[in-house]
């Protein structure tokens, strides 16, 4: 997912970069109300959890690999806001010191991996807990669909900005074949992955979880209306 230098052009890069510094200006904004003593050690965590991931590849046939995004995950997390500063910081120290993602592409890799992946599995995940019981045991399965829609999601914005920028010699149905037929693959591995972590932390510190609050809220109601009764 990461694009490298010189796959954009430079006008279109110009412009991604500047959604990628609105965003993250937003998330700077909106991560103070989500941030406190005990969430953010829970923000760095998954900051390394996320970098840690993103260098381990896993097939997907056909001589592919993919790797983990991490937006829905970080969002359930440490909260959507909070996540998109977590990925920001992990593609900016990629970009630096790997090597990972050009420079000048950074805008993009932002704007595709730490806003478009971040907002649509935090939606999808916040639309399935909606119809889910709401029960912290729900809240695995809904980051676990909410990380599937957010890797075909990043695929496709790309392909949008190729459309518009792309500097390859490649046909944009080509692309768009194979970045779809590719990352519908790498989701489910993202899936995955998150449901699994999101799991183990549920069951472990529930109230560590952003994505929890409103289940573990209605369980303290319950609870406060059974012992008043």
């Amino acid at each position: 997912m990461h694009v490298p230098d010189g796959f954009i052009d430079a006008t279109t890069s110009l412009a991604t970069g500047a959604v990628a510094v609105a965003g993250v200006g937003l998330a700077l904004r909106g991560a103070r109300r989500e941030l406190d003593d005990r969430t953010a050690p829970m923000a760095g965590l998954v900051a390394t959890f996320v970098f840690a991931g993103q260098m381990m590849n896993f097939p997907v046939g056909a001589g592919t690999s993919g790797h983990l995004l991490g937006g829905t995950l970080a969002a359930v997390l440490a909260g959507p806001w909070t996540a998109v500063l977590a990925i920001t910081v992990v593609l900016l120290v990629q970009a630096l010191l790997m090597a990972d993602g050009g420079i000048t592409a950074l805008g993009t890799n932002v704007t595709l991996m730490a806003l478009v992946a971040v907002v649509v599995g935090w939606l999808v995940f916040r639309g399935m807990r909606a119809v889910l019981p709401r029960r912290t045991t729900s809240v695995a399965p809904a980051a676990a669909i909410g990380a599937f829609a957010s890797v075909p999601a990043a695929a496709l914005a790309f392909t949008g900005i190729y459309a518009v920028g792309g500097t390859a010699p490649v046909p944009l149905d080509a692309v768009l074949a194979a970045m779809l037929s590719w990352h519908l693959v790498i989701g489910l591995g993202e899936a995955a992955i998150t449901g699994l972590v999101v799991a183990s932390v549920v069951a472990v510190r529930p109230d560590l979880v952003h994505g929890a609050r409103d289940a573990l809220a209605t369980r303290r109601l319950e609870i406060r209306q059974a012992a008043g009764a």
